[in-house]
C-alpha cells in the first residue's frame, strides 16, 4: 500500500502531507467514508466541530486496524467558543466527540478580528499542547497581521496554517511567511471545490502524465511542498486522490500551473470580513 510522505512541523511531530477532509461529509455516512478512506492508505483525517460529524470520524477510527499512533487526526475550535475558557471547553466536547485521548492537531477555525478574542483563544491551545492532550496546535484562515499578534502575544508560532489554496489562488505572500517562520502550510479546497477539473492546461497535464485532473492538481500541492486535504465520499475519487506517489510534476508543468494564478481566485469567506 502506498503511503504518504510527511513534513515535520515546528515543534518536531510529523504530519502525512497527503491527508483526508471531511467538510460537508453528511454525519450517517461519516464512519463508513472515512473507513474507506483509511483502508485506501490515509492516515490524516481533518475535521472540525463546525462540521457536525467528529463522532462519525470516532467511530471510524474506532472500527480501523490502524494504531491510533498511526494516525494524524485534526479537528477545530469553532466561532462561538472563542476565548481561553470557552476553548478548553470546546476542545473537551471535540475530544469525547471522537472519543480521543488526544488530538493529533488543533485548529483555530477563523480568527474573527472583529470578535478579537483570537490571541487569548490561542493562548487556550498552547495550555493544551503543554498538557500533552493537542500534540501540535495551528490556525486555520489567518493572515499575517493576526499570526504576528498571536505570535508576538505567546512567542509560539502556529505548526499550521490551514488555508485556502489550489492553482487559481496560490497565496505566495502568504505560503513566504510561513515559510520564514517554519509553518507549515495546508491547503483546504485544494482542487478549488472542483472548479479547476476541466481548466484545459490541467487536462492537457493529466493526458501527458496519464493522470486525472485531481491527481494533477494534488501532485502540484505536494511538489510545493504543501499539505493537501482533498474530500471526496465516492470510493473511486477517495482512492484515486490518494494514487500519486508513482510520478513527479517537471519544470514546465510547475510552470503551466504557476500560470493559473489569480488574485481574484478565491472562492470561500475572506478571513478579514468573514462574519459567521
Amino acid at each position: 500500500m502506498a503511503v504518504s510522505p510527511t513534513l515535520t512541523l515546528n515543534d518536531g511531530h510529523t504530519i502525512p502531507q497527503l491527508g483526508f477532509g471531511v467538510w460537508q461529509v453528511p454525519l450517517d455516512v461519516t464512519e463508513q467514508v472515512v473507513g474507506t478512506a483509511i483502508a485506501a492508505g490515509y492516515r490524516a483525517i481533518d475535521t472540525a466541530a463546525a462540521y457536525d460529524n467528529e463522532t462519525g470520524v470516532g467511530a471510524a477510527i474506532a472500527g480501523c486496524d490502524v494504531p491510533r499512533d498511526q494516525l494524524f487526526i485534526t479537528t477545530k475550535l469553532w466561532n462561538a467558543e472563542h476565548g481561553y475558557d470557552r476553548t478548553l471547553r470546546a476542545f473537551d466536547a471535540s475530544l469525547e466527540k471522537l472519543g480521543l485521548e488526544y488530538i493529533d492537531l488543533y485548529l483555530i477555525h477563523w480568527p474573527k478580528p472583529r470578535q478579537n478574542l483570537y490571541v487569548e483563544t490561542w493562548k487556550a491551545l498552547v495550555e493544551l499542547r503543554r498538557q500533552g492532550r493537542a500534540r501540535s496546535i495551528g490556525v486555520s484562515n489567518f493572515t499575517i497581521p493576526y499570526l504576528e499578534h498571536i505570535m508576538d502575544a505567546s512567542g509560539v508560532a502556529p505548526a499550521v496554517n490551514q488555508i485556502e489554496l489550489h492553482p487559481q489562488f496560490q497565496q505566495h505572500a502568504m505560503r513566504e511567511f510561513h515559510r520564514r517562520h517554519n509553518i507549515a502550510t495546508q491547503a483546504w479546497s485544494p482542487l478549488g471545490q472542483g472548479r479547476l477539473l476541466k481548466n484545459a492546461s490541467i487536462a492537457t497535464l493529466a493526458k501527458k502524465h496519464g493522470k486525472s485532473p485531481a491527481q494533477i492538481i494534488l501532485r502540484w500541492h505536494l511538489d510545493s511542498g504543501l499539505i493537501a486535504i482533498p474530500k471526496s465520499v465516492t470510493p473511486e475519487r477517495i482512492r484515486e486522490n490518494f494514487a500519486v506517489f508513482d510520478f513527479h510534476l517537471d519544470a514546465d508543468d510547475m510552470n503551466a500551473i504557476a500560470a493559473l494564478d489569480r488574485t481574484s481566485g478565491r472562492i470561500g469567506p475572506d478571513p478579514d470580513t468573514a462574519d459567521f
